[in-house]
């Protein structure tokens, strides 16, 4: 790219300012189909795409749009739209879960196809009524507005990961997971921390085309931003170049991913040759002495408490010495003699016996439970109708031959700060995060990839290592620094065999504060925006 040069900076904003008042001319129909356009644009920016660049484009544009907002309802349905547009493409993926049943479950397909993004589009236009709102009367102009509309979407994004459980997926900062020196950001200021950022810096080229901002500022302010990311990612690659390559001795983990089709895994006749096929890969010959063996969630499809020639079986590939440890549906009676159900890990010797056990703790709503039982008379999806309970969390597990363990199940790894018990209880510090997943209901879409993105993210957050393993992929270990020291691809049917990481010897700043850096961000965007709509 050549450098700027005084025309560009003369002529540049000349046609921004014919462009965002042709947006902001918009009215009916055309201005929220645009939003939905632009919503759907800064979907590219995500996993498996990556091209955060497009995002300089879609947030100026939806500023540019909610200029034209004259009542809280446009500057509302402005932002709605834009959510809806952005969830809809970037979560299409969850409607091939129906597919592994259909035929019970075709009702679902218009409530997660549309529902789930009707319901995310409300953070959204939650994020652009509050700017609008704070910006005052009139347009707002200024680069005050920028400030307001990042620290609005950066709240809303927090409020959607918290609220009614939280689905934190997809946040903007997700973007920079394939940038690795730049992702470093998030063990200072967490994820929510970098969607500030991000947002920030992608909206300044919204203040090219204000006629109240005299150029050289919003030049300078645009330059600024980019000038920030440039040093962020200067600092994250020196963190890199310092990072240790140290793993945890004698541990040799052997990760298991079967790639079973979802309508088979659950089948009456494929079960037991899905424990026998997984047996065989265990099994293999390798090149170093493995001391556990890891298989994905509920890769036993089994009660392995009831099944005792089952755990005999399982412990005759257990490593000498070691576990294998997988994820299985466990029963037990509740207090009135009612069966229970949870979706579990289980650590299995040699001999066969149970040494360990997890009970997720943060189930998938509708997949695991259906919150809506009084109004949707049906069971839950993943369950084939049961509906499974919650256990205890986040622990901190002790398994022979491993450091203390963080074990989460399929989505518990998505929520920032909730991946680690909050206190000690007199436990050991988990030195690494174990994840098991099972995305074969996804099959090949965008849904893995993102899910392993978000996963790996959680490893820099924390400075701790983590091993994730899925049916069909994505499995793979990642180290303290967000690298991946192995992997095999969705829809990969084998093994890996990798050592384990060591973890950072202290915890990352974000590991101590969590999200109160974020805050202190968020609290001076809003300082900022609202300082400045005073000045004017």
């Amino acid at each position: 790219m050549s450098p700027l040069t005084a025309t560009d900076m003369t002529t540049t904003p000349a046609r921004l300012g014919r462009l965002s008042a042709g947006l902001a001319g918009l009215t009916g129909w055309r201005r929220l189909l645009a939003a939905a356009g632009f919503g759907g644009l800064a979907t590219l920016a995500l996993p498996p795409a990556d091209a955060v660049p497009v995002l300089l484009i879609a947030f100026p544009g939806l500023l540019w749009l909610l200029d034209g907002a004259r009542t809280k309802r446009q500057a509302f349905a402005v932002g709605w739209f834009f959510g809806f547009g952005h969830h809809l493409l970037g979560l299409y993926w969850i409607s091939a879960a129906l597919f592994t049943d259909i035929e019970r479950f075709w009702w679902a397909l218009p409530l997660s196809a549309a529902g789930l993004p009707i319901l995310l589009a409300m953070f959204t236009g939650g994020a652009t009524l509050l700017a609008w709102t704070l910006r005052g009367r009139g347009l707002g102009r200024g680069l005050g507005k920028v400030f307001l509309f990042a620290a609005s979407w950066a709240l809303f994004e927090w409020l959607r990961g918290h609220v009614f459980t939280g689905f934190p997926w997809n946040l903007i900062g997700y973007g920079w997971t394939g940038v690795l020196p730049v992702l470093q950001g998030v063990s200072l200021i967490g994820i929510y921390g970098l969607s500030l950022l991000t947002v920030l810096v992608a909206s300044l080229p919204a203040s090219l085309a204000d006629a109240t901002v005299p150029r050289r500022r919003a030049w300078g302010a645009l330059a600024a931003g980019l000038a920030l990311f440039a040093a962020l990612g200067a600092w994250g690659g020196l963190r890199l170049a310092g990072a240790s390559d140290a793993t945890v001795p004698d541990v040799r983990l052997r990760l298991v991913q079967p790639a079973i089709d979802q309508r088979l895994k659950w089948a009456a006749g494929e079960r037991a040759r899905n424990v026998q096929q997984q047996m065989e890969l265990s099994a293999a010959p390798s090149t170093e002495p493995i001391t556990h063996v890891i298989w994905a969630e509920t890769a036993v499809p089994l009660f392995l408490d009831q099944d005792a020639r089952l755990r005999q079986a399982l412990g005759s590939v257990t490593p000498p010495g070691g576990l294998l440890i997988t994820g299985v549906p466990r029963m037990e009676a509740g207090p009135e003699g009612e069966p229970l159900y949870y979706n579990s890990l289980a650590a299995v010797d040699g001999s066969g016996a149970v040494t360990g056990r997890f009970d997720k703790f943060h189930l998938v709503p509708f997949g695991e439970y259906m919150p809506l039982r009084r109004w949707l008379p049906v069971g839950a999806i993943a369950g084939n109708g049961a509906e499974f309970s919650a256990g205890p969390g986040p622990v901190s597990l002790d398994l022979k031959g491993l450091p203390p363990v963080s074990p989460l199940i399929c989505y518990e790894v998505i929520f920032p700060g909730a991946v680690l018990p909050a206190g000690e209880d007199g436990a050991a510090r988990p030195r690494w995060m174990l994840n098991l997943t099972n995305d074969a209901w996804y099959g090949n879409t965008a849904g893995p990839h993102q899910h392993f993105a978000i996963a790996r993210t959680r490893a820099v957050e924390e400075g701790m290592p983590l091993v994730r393993v899925a049916n069909t992929g994505i499995s793979g270990v990642v180290d303290s620094h967000g690298r991946v020291t192995a992997m095999l691809p969705l829809g990969y049917r084998g093994v890996v065999d990798a050592a384990l990481p060591e973890a950072l010897p202290t915890p990352t700043l974000y590991g101590q504060v969590r999200d109160g850096a974020f805050g202190l961000l968020l609290l001076t965007c809003f300082a900022v925006g609202l300082r400045a709509r005073h000045r004017r």
